[in-house]
């Protein structure tokens, strides 16, 4: 019965937060929380800010493949890789 209310609880502040939540400028909203839940803020205000989650975003919340992204990552930025070398490399909307 204990697990029931504070399930409930938390389910209803986190409904009453992300509906009182104000949108930013683009997307935002409850898609602009989960994203900045499981992906991280600099993510979520780059997906505010209309750009799309890259392949290297959502590898790093799958359990064995997020170790190997995240060593990836930091293999890249060790290298000195830059935004703009990102953008280069992956053209679209992603950077």
């Amino acid at each position: 019965m204990k697990k029931l209310v504070c399930s409930l609880v938390a389910a209803a502040t986190l409904a009453g937060t992300v509906a009182h939540a104000a949108p930013a400028a683009g997307r935002g909203g409850a898609l602009g929380f989960v994203v900045g839940c499981c992906f991280g803020i600099r993510t979520a205000a780059e997906w505010n800010e209309g750009k799309d989650l890259h392949f290297r975003d959502w590898g790093t919340i799958i359990p064995i493949v997020g170790l190997v992204v995240g060593i990836w990552n930091g293999i890249d930025s060790a290298g000195g890789m830059t935004h703009k070398e990102l953008a280069a490399q992956y053209p679209g909307n992603f950077f």
